[in-house]
């Protein structure tokens, strides 16, 4: 029988849940993350295009404007998923705690 990170938990116990809906956060965090880097590099490529082929002054102004927002971008969604990731770790390892100590109570 393969190890896998649910093995200490029974088929009946319901802290199972628990540990699945720290996965799927955990999942949701990590696409947030590709989510903002994906804005941030189409903003880049926007404004590199922009500029490139713009003959107007107020265009070239949108598509120099659109190169510090896609850095911006970039930098905030990278923030913000590792606030996420730290706080996810910090219930993971409460989750963990529990239930080793619920497991000693039993034995």
């Amino acid at each position: 029988m393969s190890k896998t990170p649910y093995a200490r938990f029974e088929k009946h116990d319901l802290i199972l849940r628990d540990e699945l809906a720290i996965d799927r956060t955990i999942l949701a965090n990590e696409r947030t993350l590709l989510a903002y880097l994906r804005s941030a590099v189409a903003l880049l490529i926007a404004g590199v295009s922009i500029i490139h082929f713009s003959e107007q002054r107020w265009f070239m102004i949108l598509g120099i404007f659109c190169i510090p927002t896609s850095l911006i971008t970039g930098i905030i969604g990278i923030i913000r998923y590792r606030l996420m990731d730290k706080s996810i770790a910090v219930v993971r390892d409460q989750a963990i705690t529990n239930a080793e100590e619920k497991s000693e109570k039993a034995d």
